[in-house]
């Protein structure tokens, strides 16, 4: 089952430059949205914040634990 979504010409313009020869705006849409779970993964898993080195974690480990 298909739907159809309204899109600027612009817009549809931009999206075929994302395309390969061949390719439906369907399988574009879906290759880019692989691309950006891909990329959230990517940052959620190599955001620093709120992390300390393994230097650091063994010498809280020692003091906690000697």
């Amino acid at each position: 089952m298909n739907t159809t979504i309204a899109i600027s010409n612009e817009t549809r313009d931009q999206l075929k430059g994302f395309g390969n020869k061949g390719e439906t705006y369907d399988e574009i849409i879906i290759r880019m949205l692989d691309a950006a779970k891909e990329k959230q993964l990517h940052d959620l898993l190599m955001d620093e914040r709120g992390t300390i080195t393994v230097d650091d974690a063994l010498k809280q480990a020692r003091k906690r634990w000697p």
